[in-house]
């Protein structure tokens, strides 16, 4: 398949977007209100292909190892330097860093395991919960990303961002452990 198929370039627009995105955080003089809405609108197109790719590529029939390899590391980058970005802004701060930091903890050891157990020929697929706390974190990134700007057009932006931040921590702990436990059973019976 062509690295050049559109779901594939989905993904690398994705890739693209986290450098933007850090930009209107990590220039002089930001964040501001603008560059936090600039910031959200470069984070939703992004968010958005996370799944039009995928379901582009199956329904066109144009999957491709290069698309399955970039897909989940194209979420990761956005997912985590979204999360590094807000930490150093403040607008995750105090008990929140907590989740963020089991956010990226999860994302760590599962990519790690999938490697691992890739090197065995087992597959993991991803469980439908999986997909519900990608679109958990997403939303609750997006809330934060916009965070104090938004707070005029939605008085309870930072709030639900850091429930849904919350959340996601949760669903991220659980699917880890599912993970973990589908795999233990071939690190175990490794020597």
């Amino acid at each position: 398949m062509s690295a050049l198929s559109l779901p594939n370039l989905l993904t690398y627009g994705r890739i693209l977007a986290v450098p933007a995105v850090i930009a209107c955080f990590a220039l002089p003089g930001t964040p501001t209100p603008t560059s936090r809405w600039v910031a959200l609108a470069i984070f939703a197109a992004a968010a958005i292909t996370d799944f039009f790719d995928g379901w582009l590529a199956r329904v066109w029939n144009q999957q491709s190892a290069l698309g399955r390899m970039l897909d989940p590391i194209a979420d990761k980058l956005l997912v985590a330097s979204c999360l590094l970005i807000l930490v150093d802004a403040r607008t995750i701060e105090g008990w929140s860093v907590i989740a963020a930091a089991i956010i990226l903890c999860r994302e760590i050891l599962v990519s790690g395991l999938r490697e691992f157990l890739a090197e065995l020929r087992v597959s993991v697929p991803v469980t439908w919960l999986a997909k519900w706390k990608t679109t958990a974190q997403l939303v609750a990134l997006g809330f934060l990303i916009v965070g104090p700007a938004g707070e005029p057009v939605y008085p309870w932006t930072l709030v639900t961002g850091h429930l849904l931040l919350w959340i996601s921590a949760l669903l991220t702990l659980y699917t880890g452990w599912d993970y973990f436990r589908s795999g233990v059973v071939h690190l175990m019976n490794e020597p």
